[in-house]
C-alpha cells in the first residue's frame, strides 16, 4: 500500500469542494482498496501510544463555534479491533494500549476520509500520538510500521506542516507569511530528499513560529518514518497556504504524481470560530 499525509487545515474543508479535497479525492481514487486505514491524527494527542480497538468508532466533533452542519457530519466506518494487535506485535517492544471505548474517529480523520474515502465501508483504526516522547520517537515509530504495508493497511498521517492559529489572518485565504513559506519549503526538501532527517526540523529558525505546539507537525514524522524504512523519498500530492500561518501541504508515499485541479483554495473560516487549537 502507499502511505500519505495530509495536511488538514480547517475543518470546514470536510464541507467543501477545492483544490485541496480534490486531491484528496484523487488520492482516494487511485489507490488499491485497503484492508484496513489506520490514522495518525494531531487530534488524538495524549500521554500514551494506542489504538482504537472497538468495533464501531463514533464521529468525534472535537471542536466549536462551527456551523451544525459540520456537526451534522458522521464517517459511520467500522473499526477493526484485530489491528490493534497487530500494530502492538510489529512496534514491539514499544507498549500500545488498545483503547475500546473513549475515542472513535476525531476531525483529522474523517475530514480528510470524507473525500478520499466517502463510502466509509473501510475499517479505521487510530493511533495515538503520545505527547511525552520526542520527534525521534515518532519517527523510529512511524518506521516500525512499515510491514503494515505489505498487509493491505493503508498508514494516513493528519496534520498540518505548519500550525499556528494565533497567527491566522482571516484575509489571508490563501497565503503563507514569509516565516511560514521558509519553514514549509525546508520542510518539503527534507521530505523528497531524506525524509529520516525531518526530526532535525526543529533546528530551523523559523520552527517555534510554525510549531509552536508540535501535535499537528509529528504526523508528518510518520510518514517520514515509512519513507525512511522504505528508502525513499515522498511526493507533493498538492501544497498551498491558509490564513496566513497554516501549510496545506500534502505528502505521499509510494504514489507518484501531482494533483493539479485548477479550483479555489482554503475554505473561509466562520466568524465564530475561535483561534484555538481544538478548531483547526
Amino acid at each position: 500500500m502507499p502511505a500519505v499525509f495530509f495536511g488538514h487545515g480547517s475543518p470546514m474543508n470536510a464541507l467543501e469542494v477545492n483544490r485541496y479535497t480534490a486531491a484528496w479525492r484523487a488520492f482516494g481514487r487511485s489507490v488499491p482498496r485497503p484492508r484496513a486505514i489506520l490514522v495518525v491524527s494531531a487530534h488524538w494527542y495524549i500521554g500514551a501510544t494506542a489504538v482504537t480497538a472497538m468495533p464501531r468508532p463514533k464521529t468525534i466533533h472535537d471542536f466549536y463555534g462551527f456551523p451544525q452542519e459540520l456537526f451534522d457530519v458522521r464517517y459511520p466506518a467500522p473499526g477493526l479491533p484485530e489491528l490493534a494487535e497487530e500494530v502492538s506485535d510489529v512496534v514491539h517492544p514499544t507498549w500500545v494500549g488498545a483503547d475500546i471505548d473513549s475515542w472513535g474517529i476525531d476531525h483529522g480523520t474523517w475530514s480528510v476520509l470524507v473525500h478520499a474515502f466517502p463510502e466509509a465501508d473501510i475499517p479505521v483504526v487510530q493511533l495515538s500520538i503520545n505527547a511525552f516522547k520526542g520527534l525521534d520517537y515518532h519517527l523510529e515509530l512511524g518506521a516500525k510500521l512499515a510491514p503494515l504495508r505489505e498487509r493491505g493497511v493503508l498508514v494516513v498521517a493528519s496534520g498540518n506542516v505548519v500550525h499556528n492559529l494565533g497567527g491566522v489572518d482571516r484575509r489571508l485565504v490563501d497565503q503563507g507569511f514569509d516565516w511560514a513559506q521558509r519553514f514549509d519549503e525546508a520542510a518539503k526538501a527534507t521530505m523528497l530528499d531524506d525524509p529520516t532527517e525531518a526530526g532535525r526540523l526543529d533546528a530551523h529558525r523559523d520552527f517555534g513560529l510554525a510549531v509552536p505546539t508540535p501535535d499537528h507537525f509529528i504526523p508528518l514524522l510518520y510518514l517520514a518514518g515509512l519513507a525512511g524504512a522504505a528508502g525513499q523519498g515522498t511526493e507533493v500530492l498538492v501544497d498551498g497556504y491558509a490564513y496566513g500561518s497554516l501549510s496545506m501541504t500534502a505528502y505521499t508515499l509510494g504514489l507518484p504524481g501531482r494533483a493539479t485541479e485548477p479550483l479555489a483554495g482554503a475554505p473561509t473560516l466562520p466568524d465564530a470560530v475561535p483561534p484555538d487549537s481544538a478548531n483547526i
